[in-house]
């Protein structure tokens, strides 16, 4: 608006609240820089990539296998180093008797089985320490235990890395048979003595054999031919006894038996 003075002739001045008004200008809006959100996260997605890729680096199925490698070769040279089979000829500590020695004698069994002590050897110690009734559960529980362990550690540690290699006609005809028939061939493996136990245990692991199909055949069919070994260790100092000769005739019948299984199934698999 102008003044009186403006009017006539003046020098045109605004009065203050036109000026006020004036002054007052709204400011656009701007907005902020598409730039700035992403530039204030950059180290965090780095540092992110980073820990996943380390992370995947050490649980990748080759690092893991490594891992099991590594366990198991610490193992065996513990064995070796500790000597187990001193047992035999020491005994057992004379501090530990009965439902103890032969609970941390079941839980040794089956750490020495992971580490590739043959079950036999172990076998004969329980029967030669324990007896046959006591040296017998000790045995069945210890060899349960170990391949237990043994499966948890191929299944976690190597299934992985170890399923992409199983490209031959006799590997995938194994595999194939274990998957499927679980139950029915770790019994018949367990009962005709050919397979190493710690053989068994991992091609059982590798393949897509179920927990309770593996304990149960397990249990079931180590039953034989480690009570006739147990009993084999109890009668050792009276060779000519009887129960000695059935344990002995008991353990090299199934053998017999299991080589001729093994012998068929051979060639069963290559004709598939």
């Amino acid at each position: 608006m102008l003044d009186a003075h403006t009017r006539s002739g003046g020098t045109a001045t605004a009065s203050p609240r036109a000026a006020a008004t004036e002054l007052v200008v709204p400011a656009p809006l701007v907005p902020l820089p598409a730039a700035l959100p992403s530039v204030l996260p950059v180290v965090a997605p780095a540092s992110t990539g980073f820990t996943a890729r380390r992370a995947r680096t050490l649980f990748s199925p080759w690092a893991r296998f490594s891992l099991l490698v590594t366990l198991l070769a610490a193992a065996a040279s513990s064995v070796l180093l500790f000597e187990p089979q001193r047992l035999l000829s020491e005994g057992w500590p004379p501090q530990l008797g009965g439902v103890a020695a032969a609970s941390v004698f079941a839980v040794a069994y089956g750490l020495c089985t992971v580490a590739f002590v043959p079950r036999p050897l172990l076998n004969l110690a329980a029967g030669a320490l324990f007896g046959s009734q006591w040296g017998a559960g000790a045995a069945l529980a210890g060899t349960v235990l170990g391949a237990g362990l043994a499966f948890g550690l191929g299944r976690i540690l190597g299934q992985d890395a170890l399923r992409p290699l199983l490209r031959g006609r006799l590997l995938k005809a194994a595999d194939g048979q274990l998957s499927r028939h679980g139950l029915r061939s770790m019994l018949a493996a367990r009962l005709f003595p050919g397979v190493p136990f710690w053989a068994a245990n991992y091609c059982a692991a590798v393949s897509r054999m179920g927990w309770l199909p593996f304990l149960a055949a397990t249990a079931l069919g180590s039953i034989p031919n480690t009570t006739a070994y147990v009993v084999a260790g109890a009668s050792a100092s009276s060779p000519a006894s009887p129960l000695f000769l059935i344990s002995m005739a008991a353990i090299a019948l199934p053998a017999a038996a299991g080589a001729v299984v093994a012998w068929r199934k051979r060639h069963h698999l290559r004709r598939r």
